[in-house]
């Protein structure tokens, strides 16, 4: 005899599996553990850092145009002066006459009278004069200044300026008037002229900007003996003097 089919306690198994144990928790796979992210410092994030590719595109081009543009204009300049050639003007001393002139204790008088020959040497610019000081010294010891009215020198042109310088009872070092009596005891005092001016070359609508000369003129000597009355004029002929910028 056949025993009775028993009562179903249990759910069916699914998928032919065995169902889980009792008590036995139901083994979900666990995620995997957290990675640190490339962009991450300490588990906390910070800005993208873009590519800089870009920037330093645009300062490689930025560079390459500057060199480009300071090339172009040193090519521009190089055939300016390619075809003008500018060269300095030239000073020369023709004459120097010294007038009224005494030293003593420490102090200095006299009238100087000087007449330079200034030349424009340029073929194809022309040459303004402005804000010409002179200046008259006894060797490093400055003795009187005046100031020059402008003027201005044609392609291949020359003019005569005369200076006039005054000393009324001017304070110089005593060692200025030792020295002065001592060449004057030898016949001969000489003194040095300098002249510093703001010019501007010019070239048709070219005008550059302007420039600053400085002439110097040494060794002026003049007749003066210790007997004389205070006159003298320059002795040895004309002198060149040096320009420079």
């Amino acid at each position: 005899m056949e025993d009775p089919p028993r009562p179903v306690t249990g759910y069916p198994v699914p998928n032919g599996c065995r169902p889980p144990q009792a008590g036995v928790a139901y083994p979900y796979v666990a995620p995997p553990p957290h990675q640190a992210h490339p962009y991450y410092y300490n588990n906390q994030p910070y800005p993208y850092p873009y590519p800089a590719s870009s920037s330093r595109n645009f300062v490689r081009r930025f560079l390459a145009a500057m060199i480009f543009v300071f090339f172009l204009i040193g090519v521009a300049i190089l055939v300016i002066w390619l075809v003008l050639r500018p060269r300095l003007p030239e000073f020369r001393v023709d004459s120097l006459s010294l007038s009224n002139f005494s030293s003593a204790s420490s102090s200095l008088t006299g009238n100087w009278n000087v007449r330079f020959s200034v030349y424009n040497p340029n073929k194809k610019l022309s040459i303004s004069y402005e804000e010409v000081l002179a200046s008259l010294f006894y060797k490093s010891e400055f003795i009187s200044n005046t100031q020059m009215p402008p003027f201005k020198l044609r392609k291949r042109n020359q003019t005569v300026l005369d200076v006039s310088f005054s000393a009324a009872d001017a304070y110089v070092a005593r060692w200025v008037v030792n020295d002065i009596n001592g060449d004057r005891a030898r016949g001969t005092v000489s003194f040095n002229v300098m002249v510093k001016a703001w010019v501007q070359f010019r070239a048709g609508a070219w005008r550059p900007r302007n420039r600053s000369i400085r002439v110097l003129c040494e060794g002026l000597a003049v007749g003066l003996s210790s007997n004389s009355s205070g006159s003298g004029m320059l002795v040895g002929g004309e002198r060149d003097c040096r320009v420079g910028l």
